[in-house]
């Protein structure tokens, strides 16, 4: 193998896990006056990579466009990840990230690295071991589970 064909197995080796995240904006342009340097801050300590930033419109006939940084204007905190695409997400991902969207919303998808995860990766790498899965639960499933369990012990 040259060079050339192994940079691309040392960069995957050394990568950790790959997660995205639909953030939604009931009416109106995304708004990250809050959230964006939030996100920056997590990439200056090294925490997260962001790998591609996407921008969702949905209109009240429900017709989906994707909006890029030049439309949400320089102002936008978000404008700090212009040329974040390395091509994972697609205008079809786009779209099916719009369909949980109501009429009238705005949404921001955000592809990011774990970089805190790269070390247990590369470690169940070396070890022959797999990934085979993972997931999230969301906050308002916790609260419904301890809610529930609450309800049960005052019984």
């Amino acid at each position: 193998m040259s060079q050339e064909e192994l940079d691309p197995l040392v960069e995957l080796d050394d990568m950790g896990a790959i997660d995205y995240v639909l953030l939604a904006w009931p009416a109106g342009r995304p708004e990250g006056t809050e959230v964006a340097p939030l996100i920056v801050d997590l990439v200056d300590r090294g925490i997260i990579a962001v790998l591609d930033i996407a921008f969702i419109a949905k209109d009240d006939n429900g017709e989906v466009t994707s909006l890029d940084l030049e439309h949400l204007g320089a102002d936008s905190p978000f404008a700090v990840f212009e040329g974040a695409a390395s091509g994972l997400l697609d205008f079809e991902d786009v779209k099916e990230a719009a369909g949980s969207l109501e009429p009238g919303s705005s949404a921001c998808v955000i592809v990011w690295e774990n970089r805190w995860s790269v070390p247990v990766a590369k470690a169940v790498r070396r070890s022959g071991g797999l990934l085979l899965d993972g997931g999230r639960i969301p906050v308002q499933g916790i609260l419904a589970a301890l809610d529930a369990l609450e309800a049960a012990q005052a019984n």
